[in-house]
């Protein structure tokens, strides 16, 4: 039995050391928000949190992470959807087919948490997730959209995440 900390919740799970993440949390706990795309980390739909950093989980083995690490899926980015990012998602009706954006929505809310004010370049180097439907455009604008939602959380005293 391995402890995982996930959104903030202790969960026992029995699975194979080796076990991809991804695996664990979608088919062992129930979170399916997190997508499966290739597998071998390169197109980040898999992407989750581990103590702030977004990690490709297709290819983190369970043995990797430890109960204190703290694991934040899509589900647990925010309790009602009002994440920046999501926010900014929303408003401008990023996704065209949706399938890779949460692993999306969770690289651009760990960039923002790294880097508040990142310029075109700093996205382009940093969001290497692949999106199929070539949204791209759309994401860089929805991230500098959501450094203004933060903006505004912040300066009416709410949550900046």
């Amino acid at each position: 039995m391995a402890k995982l900390t996930i959104n903030g919740k202790v969960t026992e799970v029995d699975a194979d050391p080796q076990t991809p993440l991804l695996w664990v949390i979608r088919e062992q706990i129930g979170l399916t928000g997190t997508k499966y795309g290739c597998g071998i980390a390169q197109c980040g739909a898999c992407t989750v949190h581990i103590d702030g950093q977004a990690v490709r989980s297709c290819v983190m083995p369970l043995a990797a992470v430890t109960e204190k690490q703290q694991i934040t899926t899509i589900e647990g980015l925010s309790e009602h959807g009002d994440h920046p990012v999501q926010q900014a998602w929303e408003q401008l009706d990023t996704p065209q087919c949706g399938y890779c954006q949460s692993g999306m929505i969770m690289a651009s809310a760990a960039l923002l948490a790294n880097n508040p004010s990142p310029t075109d370049n700093d996205i382009n180097n940093q969001i290497t997730n692949i999106c199929r439907c070539g949204t791209f455009p759309r994401v860089r604008e929805g991230i500098h959209l959501a450094v203004n939602i933060g903006r505004q959380q912040a300066s009416k005293g709410g949550k900046s995440s």
